[in-house]
């Protein structure tokens, strides 16, 4: 049909209601009989109808309130990224009446997260961008949500069993064994290399949910195409450079073959800072993540991969998703996997992730 500005009225005519029942539709106000809901989403189908979202902004007396429960952040660190992307929507959409705002937890401190849980039941929230970290923890958030009709939605990674809206982020066990593909292609048989798999904390804590979906397609990748590599767990502290030095240490001075190595989380600077240090060089090293210092070892040539997960837009589109769904009444598409980017010191300088 031809494209042009239609009002509620010619809608109205068209479908053979009344304005009234139109603006109902329009609003997702209830009251309409579904007969009558049926023939104006017809006639919407058919003129392909958008809403002015911005007259509607102006128009609503209603305010919203987002909450983003998300981990603390440096300048230049992952979550910094994240924030980075939330403010972005947040400004977009303020002439729309859209508040957002934040609950901060530590990654990994199980009191911490918890705190942030808890103090989410005080405000008034109309849609929830959660970060999560402890599975029970965020268990006992979503059914609170869930019990307050408060829709949520996940960034970084997904836990299926709840309802959430929907997961924007990658596929962490995809990632994970494109990370072994292309490690493994520094593979040299017969040469007798070994990997090294450098952990944070324990690789069965519950607050590695993100590395555990990692290392487990890390694995499957080696299962099927390496089943004799000779592996080796490497676990570092996420602060204590001279502990972490000490390991390093240790290590390499008993395993000289072991020269593939990967880090699952955003820390492979500090093993490339070793390498640095101690002017030593891996066949190949894989991390994740664009912070500064990574940046910095690729392009020196410490670090032979980064796996890029757009931390950035995930933020923005966490926060347009819950917009569009409390604010638009549109339709939320319940996973939106981010690209998985593979950077390495030829193309990291063409990278961007907003236009």
């Amino acid at each position: 049909m031809e494209n042009k500005n239609y009002t509620i009225k010619d809608i109205a005519r068209m479908a053979g209601v009344s304005a009234g029942t139109v603006d109902r539709v329009l609003h997702n106000r209830g009251d309409v009989s579904r007969a009558s809901r049926d023939k104006v989403q017809k006639v919407l189908d058919e003129i392909d109808y958008h809403p002015n979202m911005f007259a509607i902004g102006l128009a609503a007396k209603k305010r919203y309130h987002i909450v983003c429960i998300i981990p603390y952040y440096i300048e230049h660190d992952y979550w910094h990224s994240v924030a980075a992307g939330i403010d972005r929507a947040a400004q977009e959409l303020r002439p729309f009446n859209v508040g957002v705002d934040y609950l901060f937890y530590s990654h990994a401190d199980k009191a911490s997260y918890e705190t942030a849980c808890a103090q989410l039941q005080s405000v008034v929230a109309d849609g929830v961008l959660i970060a999560p970290n402890f599975q029970d923890d965020t268990l006992k958030l979503t059914s609170y949500l869930e019990d307050k009709k408060i829709p949520y939605a996940f960034i970084d990674f997904n836990m299926e069993q709840t309802h959430a809206l929907c997961y924007i982020g990658q596929d962490s066990k995809v990632s994970g064994y494109i990370a072994a593909k292309i490690l493994m292609r520094n593979y040299q048989a017969g040469e007798g290399q070994e990997l090294v798999l450098f952990l944070s904390n324990n690789k069965n804590s519950p607050a590695e949910v993100q590395m555990q979906r990692r290392l487990e397609g890390f694995m499957q990748y080696l299962a099927a195409e390496h089943k004799n590599l000779t592996i080796h767990d490497v676990v570092l502290h996420k602060e204590d450079t001279a502990a972490n030095e000490e390991v390093l240490d240790a290590f390499f001075s008993g395993h000289p073959k072991a020269t593939l190595g990967v880090v699952f989380n955003s820390r492979v600077y500090q093993v490339a800072d070793y390498l640095q240090k101690k002017n030593l060089k891996l066949d190949a090293l894989v991390g994740y993540d664009l912070l500064q210092k990574n940046v910095e070892h690729l392009k020196n040539g410490e670090v032979n991969y980064l796996i890029g997960q757009r931390p950035g837009l995930q933020g923005y589109c966490g926060i347009k998703a819950l917009c569009n769904h409390v604010v638009f009444k549109k339709p939320v598409t319940a996973v939106k996997y981010m690209p998985i980017d593979i950077l390495m010191k030829e193309n990291i300088d063409f990278y961007f992730e907003f236009e």
